[in-house]
């Protein structure tokens, strides 16, 4: 069985490792091409690049999938499947009518919701219960092909972004490798998605992380969740800019106005619009490291009279 593999970022590392553990043939995995990464800017290989070098697996960084000659590179290894996940890019007709039984694609939502880029922060900015992963047959549109199988994870009211993608990373392996085996059998019969119920779930941006403390509790907890690790929540500190990691709901009223902090013992809680207290537990401030609220609180006077968001 040979496989043409498709992906980028660490989500789609999982799936690659269990198809070469389980024995079928990676004839080559194609990923975007190496990017600048960090303050210096240096090229820096997809996490996907560098588990196929490890591996030993042929790797291919085409600019583009459309010209002649990717088509022609990728139609010479005469593929079983193309499977795809978080590759980044959309595939043009002719790669999708490439492979012997059918492209596949591995994304990170139960879909029809959340298709598009950012499935997974988009479900936790939400303030969603339940996530999942669909395996689908590739279409030319934006995640619009029929789905094959799916399997649901619940999500936990204080789980990041971050932690959600790794969840269903582990997760997505499992659901990959029944789907190949039952789909080759013939034992899967492809669903259509329902558009009235599809959603879009663009990429997030760091206009969208700032915190307005005049929302509800549970919604700014919600941003926090959804913008960890990136872009990252912030607000303003002293006219410095604070970005908060990670928080936790604590249903604690209080007539204290937006923004002000509540100091008690070894944590930080902060009044939101709703008159409740959103506790924070990871926070870094402009300049400085990142630290737990013990630590932040340790370097700081007696937080009773300040407020987040002062500029």
């Amino acid at each position: 069985m040979k496989i043409i593999y498709m992906g980028t970022p660490d989500f789609a590392v999982p799936c690659l490792e269990r198809l070469v553990k389980e024995q079928y043939e990676v004839v080559c995995v194609v990923t975007q091409p190496d990017k600048p990464r960090g303050r210096k800017q240096e090229l820096t290989p997809s996490e996907v690049k560098s588990k196929a070098i490890e591996l030993g697996l042929s790797v291919y960084q085409p600019t583009s999938l459309k010209t002649d000659d990717a088509y022609d590179f990728l139609a010479a290894y005469e593929p079983d499947y193309i499977i795809v996940a978080a590759y980044g890019k959309i595939l043009p007709k002719r790669i999708l009518d490439l492979p012997r039984f059918a492209c596949i694609n591995v994304h990170g939502s139960l879909l029809p919701k959340y298709r598009g880029a950012a499935p997974i922060q988009r479900s936790v900015l939400a303030g969603d219960k339940v996530t999942g992963i669909t395996t689908m047959l590739m279409g030319e549109g934006l995640d619009t092909g029929d789905m094959l199988l799916k399997k649901e994870f619940a999500i936990d009211q204080n789980a990041t972004a971050g932690e959600v993608f790794d969840a269903l990373a582990s997760l997505a392996p499992d659901l990959l490798i029944e789907t190949i085996e039952r789909f080759t059998k013939g034992e899967i019969v492809p669903e259509k998605q329902n558009e009235a119920d599809a959603t879009y779930a663009s990429m997030l941006s760091k206009d969208e992380a700032v915190i307005d403390w005049s929302l509800p509790a549970e919604k700014i907890h919600d941003l926090i969740r959804g913008m960890s690790p990136w872009p990252v929540a912030f607000t303003t500190y002293h006219g410095k800019k604070l970005k908060i990691f990670s928080s936790y709901l604590t249903n604690e009223k209080t007539t204290l106005a937006p923004g002000k902090l509540k100091e008690n013992k070894n944590e930080i809680k902060v009044a939101c619009g709703d008159g409740v207290l959103l506790g924070i537990s990871s926070l870094q401030l402009e300049g400085a490291k990142r630290l737990e609220a013990k630590q932040f609180l340790a370097g700081q006077r007696n937080l009773s009279e300040e407020r987040f968001g002062d500029a």
